[in-house]
């Protein structure tokens, strides 16, 4: 009775590795780009399919990450030039008339919506009626500004991670055939298998190679919208602050009998923006 050698992966592989009784020919080898090409044109229709899946994947994670990074920077260059012209006037109703201009940066709808609800509470003069009104209108427009910054954000994330996997489902289709080949051909060699496995394989280095730039982009894009998020909630506070603090700093009416004494020039009662050192976008 003959005995039963164990099954394992050494055992597969010294038996995979055993030479034909009669020699191979050399085969030249040509360039590795001219390799790939044609390990990629001999494989099946099922890792043909999987990589332009994977192609496709590639081409939509890069038109979205140079779109974002396209339109992030133009918001922070916008950002910085409404933050300068913000800073230098000293009237809402100046920058409110010229914040079209900006449209791009985060910090519009901030400043529209907060100038907004103060011109509701009290036109514009004196301090609000409902202060936590104006920093709620902050917040909701920090929220509607950031959310259509996010767009398409998630599909970095899902090709992030749905391309390795992708990429590994076509790799084991792949070696499946391969050994199915090498089950009906009866030459157990590695010469056999060796092609439909290198050709499996290709599988799995598209899906790296479609999955790694989505993540980083994906990364470094997250980091930029935190960025962006801060720097709103910094400048409807500062909004905020200029507003009080002008109003605060507006003399009171007296009655047209009584002399008006004479005061230091205090602002006008629409100037909530010069009073203050304020932080840089």
């Amino acid at each position: 009775m003959t005995a039963l050698i164990p099954f394992s992966p050494l055992a597969l592989a010294l038996f995979l590795l055993q030479d034909d009784s009669i020699p191979a020919s050399p085969v030249p080898v040509g360039s590795p780009g001219s390799a790939l090409l044609k390990t990629v044109l001999d494989s099946g229709p099922v890792a043909q399919t999987v990589l332009v899946i994977l192609l496709i994947f590639s081409v939509f994670s890069w038109a979205i990450m140079l779109s974002k990074w396209r339109s992030f920077s133009r918001a922070r260059k916008e950002g910085t030039r409404f933050l300068r012209a913000f800073r230098k006037s000293g009237r809402l109703s100046e920058i409110a008339s010229v914040a079209e201009q900006f449209q791009p940066s985060p910090l519009v709808p901030v400043f529209i919506e907060i100038n907004d609800e103060y011109q509701r509470q009290s036109g514009g003069r004196g301090l609000p009626r409902n202060p936590p009104a104006l920093e709620r209108a902050a917040l909701t427009a920090s929220s509607e500004a950031l959310t259509n910054m996010e767009q398409r954000m998630t599909w970095l994330a899902t090709i992030a991670g749905a391309a390795p996997f992708i990429g590994l489902f076509g790799t084991v289709m792949g070696i499946m055939d391969a050994f199915h080949g090498l089950g009906t051909s009866g030459a157990a060699t590695l010469r056999t298998v060796a092609p439909g496995i290198s050709a499996a394989l290709i599988t799995t280095a598209a899906g790296l190679f479609v999955a790694i730039p989505a993540l980083i982009g994906y990364n470094q894009l997250t980091a930029q919208l935190r960025d962006f998020a801060a720097r709103m909630d910094d400048f409807g506070r500062e909004l905020l602050n200029a507003i009080e603090n002008a109003a605060m700093l507006t003399p009171s009416a007296q009655p047209q009998s009584q002399p008006v004494p004479q005061m230091p020039a205090a602002p006008p009662l629409e100037d909530p923006l010069a009073q203050m050192r304020r932080r840089t976008f």
